[in-house]
Formats: structure tokens, C-alpha cells, sequence
């Protein structure tokens, strides 16, 4: 079987997945518009290509036979919003051995209850052009899985960064739920679901949603911050305005992946820790 990766947008998880994947023994090559910044992945043995274009011939040539993993969120160009993985799919060609796409819970719309059976139910334009993503890869025709990480905190990024940068708000209604993933888990879990190419279409998240205010009171008490203000929903990020419980067990259970970090009691500590330690 083929042991070769190509990560097409190597940022804060394609780059721990990347890690996963080399110290398992895998060929990796690694794309990014700054490839000078990713130095580390190079000298721990991956390949590093500079890309910056949907039909860029030399990543085309690196898919070929590569199980793919695809980790290029939506973005702004121009000031319109942009979906760049239906044209870097059709780019492809059907070269890949497999196709691993990272797209976000959002995809459920205001769905509040989440789980492996639940369908797409997509509201704004952002959650419709991540569907569009969805669809492109699961319809480009060899073996395709996607997956659905819920909030993604980790070193550097989460809850407890906002608040020590004094940029973290809670929404007036404090019973919303909010599912996370600790970075390394959901690395390990799209490393080894890579590596197994399993198929099809998952959310991933760890054991314990919870509301904004309760991960906020913990960060609070945890760094001797006060609790961030109170405000109305037109000053929070599309993101931050959803209810939603997500079940990520299914994926887990397919895979064989325990959670390092099942809930934020013991996920944030850790990334506290590893940011102190430099």
C-alpha cells in the first residue's frame, strides 16, 4: 500500500497531522503558500512545495497515487468569500489514492444535536460553501472521507488565548453548547483515518460540550483573569452564535483512537503547559 501523504494547507492541524504521519513512517509532502515557515515539518523529514494556485502542476504531480489530505478553510478574496477546494478537487485529475477533507461542524446549520447520521443543513453562505467542498470531494471519484472538527483549541489557540489577549465575549445566552477538539486528538484521529482510508462523512469532537460562560469561568479561575463581558450576538463572529452538541464517537470508535484530552478540564491545563514550557 501506498505511504505517501500529501497535505495540500499545512496550518495549526495538517501541521501536527503531518508530524503523525512521519513519525509512523510515511512519505509526506507538505504544501504552503510560505513553505519557509514550515521548516520544522522539513527538517523531521517531510517534503515542502510552494503553492499558491489551483493548478499548480508540481502538487498535481505529488498527488499522484498519495492518499491527500485537504485543510484549505474558506477565506475572503477581494472582499467576497472564497471556496477554494472545488477547483484545487477538479485540479487533481483523479490521481489520489484517497481524499481526507477537514471541513467544520458548521455544515449543520442550527441543528443542535450532532452525530455520524446527522445530514448537512447548511444556512449561511460560508457553512453553504463549505457543503459545496463537501460535495466536490466526496463526487470526485476515488475513495473520499470528511471530516467535521467541532471547535479546535490547542497551544496558542482556544478560550484561554482570547481571554489573556482581552478579545473573548460571551453571548447573552449562556445555556449554549459548544462541542471542541483538542488539536493533537483530532491530528491523530485524521492521521489514522488517513492511513486506514476510511470513507464517508463524520463529525469529530471530544466528550464534553459545554457553554461559553462555563469554559470561560474555568480559563478565569485557571490563569486569574477576570470573566470576559456579556455581549449581544451582532458582536460575535457566525461561529461563536451556534448551539450545538456534536457526538464525535463514531469516527473514534471506526478508527481506534482514545481521547487524550475528553474535555476541556483536561485539554486546556495541557496546552497552558506546553505554551509555559516555550
Amino acid at each position: 500500500m501506498s505511504r505517501h501523504a500529501l497535505i495540500i494547507g499545512c496550518g495549526f492541524t495538517a501541521r501536527r497531522t503531518a508530524r503523525t504521519l512521519l513519525q509512523a513512517g510515511w512519505d509526506v509532502t507538505a504544501t504552503s503558500r510560505s513553505p519557509e515557515s514550515l521548516a520544522a515539518l522539513e527538517a523531521a523529514g517531510a517534503r515542502l512545495l510552494r503553492f499558491d494556485a489551483a493548478h499548480d502542476q508540481c502538487v498535481q504531480a505529488a498527488a499522484e497515487g498519495a492518499s491527500v489530505l485537504l485543510s484549505v478553510p474558506t477565506f475572503k478574496l477581494d472582499g467576497q468569500l472564497f471556496e477554494p477546494t472545488p477547483s484545487l478537487v477538479a485540479g487533481l485529475r483523479g490521481r489520489p489514492r484517497h481524499l481526507t477533507y477537514l471541513s467544520t461542524t458548521g455544515v449543520y446549520g442550527a441543528t443542535r444535536n450532532v452525530d455520524e447520521r446527522t445530514p448537512v443543513s447548511p444556512q449561511t453562505e460560508r457553512q453553504q460553501l463549505r457543503a459545496s467542498a463537501e460535495d466536490a470531494v466526496q463526487s470526485h471519484g476515488c475513495s473520499a472521507l470528511v471530516l467535521r472538527p467541532a471547535a479546535i483549541y490547542g497551544p496558542g489557540r482556544g478560550v484561554h488565548q482570547a481571554m489573556r489577549e482581552g478579545r473573548f465575549q460571551l453571548p447573552r445566552d449562556s445555556s449554549r453548547l459548544v462541542s471542541r477538539i483538542h488539536v493533537d486528538d483530532l491530528a491523530t484521529i485524521v492521521a489514522r483515518a488517513l492511513q486506514q482510508r476510511v470513507e464517508g462523512a463524520y463529525p469529530v469532537a471530544d466528550e464534553c460540550p459545554a457553554t461559553s460562560a462555563e469554559v470561560a469561568r474555568y480559563c478565569a479561575a485557571l490563569l486569574d483573569l477576570p470573566v470576559p463581558e456579556v455581549v449581544a450576538d451582532d458582536c460575535l463572529s457566525e461561529t461563536r452564535r451556534a448551539d450545538r452538541r456534536v457526538d464525535g464517537s463514531a469516527i473514534r470508535r471506526l478508527v481506534g483512537v482514545p481521547l487524550r484530552y475528553p474535555s476541556f478540564r483536561e485539554g486546556i491545563p495541557a496546552c497552558i503547559a506546553v505554551e509555559q514550557a516555550g
